[in-house]
């Protein structure tokens, strides 16, 4: 017999557990109906059917589900999400005819976001980030991702990333953070791409020795960096013992997937104009597709991502919102897993596992949270639901109970 801290009974387990593969006894989310899940030491101690509970423990303290459904705690495994200032004015110049590449060459896009994160003191960027966040969270949101790259001086990323660990500290939610100072060229670098690029590798070692980075980001595109000069930065990040991950083929194929795949590549991200030889290099190396179709959305393109294409090849895919100010300002999951669905027609089995299992691979954290499994870290979510597919299938509806962090008992975090 087990002596836990807390016991959830009454609940439907939708462990997740075995979505990788064929589904197994569970079904295709790892189902446990009339189920109860154990803690200990914030850590998942017992899972299974509520009636065999009392043979293998008793808790502390024990909690009646209500007969919600009990999944991991999603996960958003690719935001921008602390940053200053918005870009309503230039949503609004989309819609009179600008392209997002006419913005960006004007020195409109990610410098006008620049501008405003730079002027911001590192209270002012806190203050304005977690509204946003709250928004997640209230979702049932227990792990975050959360990017660099508005600063662009080592001053300025590491002033992000410093308010990027301090979310942790005043929200209940884990977050991993992400060097992406190969965002843009800085107008201080203007027409000298490569000597910036020396100085995003020389900020690499700098920031890891800080303990302010848990990974390495690029944007490998036409209004971004090359393929070369972001193997650059690979390299870099290898030599600080960081794992990397890529902003890969959304507006044009640089080959970009290929190359985060031969680094072995935590994710390649966006993908809408992948090809057959990324998706064979992805699938080949493990690298996981983190969709984002809140950026599709927002830019109003029509080139999907070859969803059907990376099923085929066994390519794991993540769903996460991209909040940023740009192209995604999105503060829901939620809606970010209906528009896999809808836009790109991922099974709702699909979308829910991209913001769990395969979300927790794309940070590399897939040993500790995403499934329900004993041993892993004890993050819920608990969902009025009649079924796991209601998460992606209704618009604008939160239908959170309650969440559970590090096997702590909270009520959802109230949305700013």
């Amino acid at each position: 017999m087990s002596g836990w801290d807390l016991l959830i009974e009454n609940v439907h387990l939708a462990t997740l557990a075995g979505v990788e593969g064929v589904a197994g006894e569970g079904g295709e989310y790892g189902t446990v109906p009339d189920g109860a899940i154990a803690v200990r030491d914030g850590r998942i101690a017992w899972l299974g059917p509520r009636a065999e509970a009392a043979a293998h423990g008793s808790a502390a303290q024990v909690r009646d589900g209500h007969g919600c459904w009990l999944t991991p705690g999603l996960i958003d495994c690719h935001t921008h999400i602390v940053h200053a200032g918005n870009r309503s004015d230039e949503f609004e110049a989309r819609l009179n005819g600008a392209t997002y590449e006419d913005i960006a060459r004007a020195g409109g896009g990610i410098m006008s976001t620049v501008r405003a994160t730079r002027a911001a003191d590192e209270e002012a960027l806190l203050a304005q980030s977690l509204p946003r966040i709250r928004s997640l969270l209230a979702e049932g949101v227990t792990t975050l991702e959360i990017k660099s790259g508005y600063g662009l001086d080592l001053e300025n990323e590491a002033k992000m990333l410093r308010v990027a660990r301090r979310v942790a500290g005043e929200l209940p939610v884990r977050v991993a953070t992400t060097f992406l100072g190969a965002h843009a060229l800085p107008p201080e670098y203007a027409g000298r791409a490569d000597a910036y690029i020396d100085a995003v590798c020389a900020m690499i070692p700098a920031l890891a020795r800080e303990g302010l980075v848990d990974a390495v980001d690029a944007f490998c595109e036409r209004i971004g960096f090359t393929a070369a000069q972001t193997e650059r930065v690979f390299e870099a990040a290898r030599q600080a013992g960081l794992p990397v991950k890529l902003h890969a083929e959304q507006l044009s194929d640089q080959g970009g997937a290929e190359l985060v795949a031969r680094y072995r590549g935590l994710s390649a991200d966006h993908l809408e104009h992948l090809g057959e030889a990324g998706i064979a290099a992805m699938a080949a190396s493990g690298t996981v597709a983190v969709l984002l179709p809140g950026a599709y959305y927002f830019l109003r393109d029509n080139t999907p991502p070859p969803v059907a294409a990376l099923r085929a090849a066994g390519v794991p895919m993540a769903v996460a919102t991209d909040n940023n100010p740009g192209t995604s300002p999105m503060t829901s999951l939620l809606l970010a897993l209906n528009m896999a669905c809808t836009l790109w027609r991922l099974t709702p089995r699909e979308a829910l596992a991209g913001a769990t299992v395969h979300a927790a691979r794309a940070l590399g954290l897939h040993g500790d949270i995403g499934t329900l499994e004993v041993g892993k870290r004890a993050d819920f979510a608990l969902w009025r639901i009649a079924r796991p597919a209601d998460l992606c299938y209704a618009i604008g509806f939160n239908p959170c109970a309650a969440v559970v962090n590090g096997g702590v008992w909270r009520t959802p975090v109230a949305a700013a």
